[in-house]
């Protein structure tokens, strides 16, 4: 009761360095980043805490890096549907394998999201080996950044924008404009982050679940386009010294409804998922003593070698 009490309360102070006001990309990131600290258990979680403006303010390195590194932009999304009517079937979920069936250069070009989370996964685990409190922390921020899009349904499709099915705009309305109206009403008390044994499992399953949701995404925008009058869809707002032209309350609303709670699921999921792999990473580099940790009374990882027969090597391979 009492850790539930504190974490409530401290969740309403997360909302003073949250700011509605600016796009998805922050907004959201920062969010889930914020939020995924209150998962971790009470061994891990005084050194995320200790570091929470890091992990909030950082959170949207990853997109500030793809206006100056060129590399960097697949790294956000996977265009699975690329890749035929059932892409889950014929992808290949390790990388070496994907390369050989559809070569590095087309990987490229259609997204590299799941391995690229693997990677950074592979970098947490490595800087918290090395105790390395920076890297630790810029690593951690990252993978936040990539979990969290693959959560989205637009960030795995070439349809991203709806700009083959004349709906364009659809990404900065799902991913920013609802989360800006509605988010404050979402539920983030979403448990405590749990090992998992093989993060790629973790990411293709993230991005799965997002395509799952893709058409639903699509489908009630276009029917309530054609329902809504063109200027009942939006209107014009005042963003500082700009006038802007959104999508009207009462049409985000609707879609909203009809989305049913998706947009809050899949922030919900990216915020547990954040917490998971930050945990798994740390237990994977064998639990380091860090500055705010408390010490567990026994180590993780050696009631998973002997309770699962598995080890580091097996339940983690280097895949990308």
């Amino acid at each position: 009761m009492k850790k539930s009490f504190i974490i409530v309360a401290f969740l309403l102070f997360l909302s003073s360095i949250l700011y509605s006001s600016i796009p998805w990309g922050f907004y959201a990131h920062k969010r889930a980043n914020c939020y995924a600290v209150f998962t971790l258990p009470e061994e891990l979680i005084g050194f995320y805490k200790k570091h929470i403006d890091y992990l909030t303010e950082h959170a949207v390195d990853a997109d500030k890096r793809r206006y100056v590194i060129k590399e960097e932009a697949p790294r956000h999304y996977i265009d699975i549907d690329h890749y035929g009517e059932n892409p889950f079937q014929v992808m290949p979920k390790k990388w070496n394998d994907a390369v050989i069936k559809f070569s590095e250069d087309t990987l490229l070009t259609y997204g590299i999201v799941p391995w690229h989370i693997q990677t950074v996964y592979n970098r947490l685990v490595k800087a918290f080996e090395q105790k390395d409190i920076d890297y630790i922390l810029r690593n951690s921020a990252d993978l936040g950044h990539y979990v969290s899009d693959a959560h989205v349904p637009l960030h795995t499709t070439e349809n991203y924008n709806g700009q083959l099915t004349n709906q364009k705009g659809i990404h900065a309305f799902w991913e920013s404009r609802l989360p800006e109206l509605f988010a404050d009403d979402y539920d983030y008390l979403v448990g405590t982050a749990e090992y998992q044994y093989s993060v790629l499992d973790v990411a293709w399953k993230a991005v799965q679940g997002s395509f799952n949701a893709l058409d639903s995404v699509l489908l009630f925008e276009k029917e309530l386009s054609q329902e809504f009058q063109q200027d009942k869809q939006y209107a014009y707002e005042q963003r500082g010294t700009k006038t802007v032209k959104v999508k009207s309350q009462e049409f985000s609303d609707a879609y909203h409804k009809l989305l049913n709670g998706m947009v809050e699921r899949r922030l919900r999921l990216s915020i547990i998922t954040i917490g998971d792999l930050w945990y798994s990473a740390w237990i994977d580099a064998g639990q380091p003593l860090l500055d705010g940790m408390q010490k567990s009374s026994n180590p993780f990882m050696e009631e998973i070698k002997i309770d699962r027969k598995i080890t580091k090597e097996d339940a983690r391979e280097h895949q990308y």
